[in-house]
């Protein structure tokens, strides 16, 4: 990894340069995944890139990086049999502290207390149809890869 893809100021690159100490799961080429420092329940891991990216989905290696989710999911089912799994991203400056991109895998147990509730809202057809019609438009654009 050089030198430019990592940020002297992240905990996560950190990590990734082992300069920072972290519970590992797994790792390869292009992603680490470790224990969450505080976790919302027991086996709460956290999936990064080695690259520092702000985003994932759009600008990173989404596909290593939930490949490596996949793995990490198969490990916690064997070591602690879950009831199932809450799997999410978030980025942008509205949500955490690290801009390191970053998936959360977190195993779920009856009454674990963890509440990823959204509010919902019924899509409107004429709304869902003009959506629709601009993602269409801009997935054609570029073929939908960033």
């Amino acid at each position: 990894m050089g030198d430019d893809s990592i940020d002297r100021d992240c905990e996560f690159c950190e990590i990734v340069a082992g300069d920072r100490a972290a519970n590992v799961l797994y790792e390869d080429e292009t992603t680490i995944a470790f224990l969450d420092d505080h976790p919302a329940v027991t086996g709460h891991s956290l999936i990064v890139p080695r690259a520092h990216e702000g985003e994932v989905l759009t600008t990173g290696d989404a596909s290593g990086v939930f490949r490596t989710v996949r793995i990490v999911a198969a490990g916690l089912e064997e070591a602690l049999e879950p009831e199932g799994f809450s799997v999410f991203h978030t980025s942008g400056p509205l949500v955490g502290s690290v801009d390191h991109a970053h998936v959360h895998l977190l195993p779920r147990f009856e009454d674990d207390g963890v509440s990823l509730a959204l509010a919902r809202d019924q899509l409107r057809e004429d709304e869902a149809d003009r959506l629709a019609a601009v993602v269409r438009t801009a997935i054609d654009t570029d073929d939908g890869r960033p």
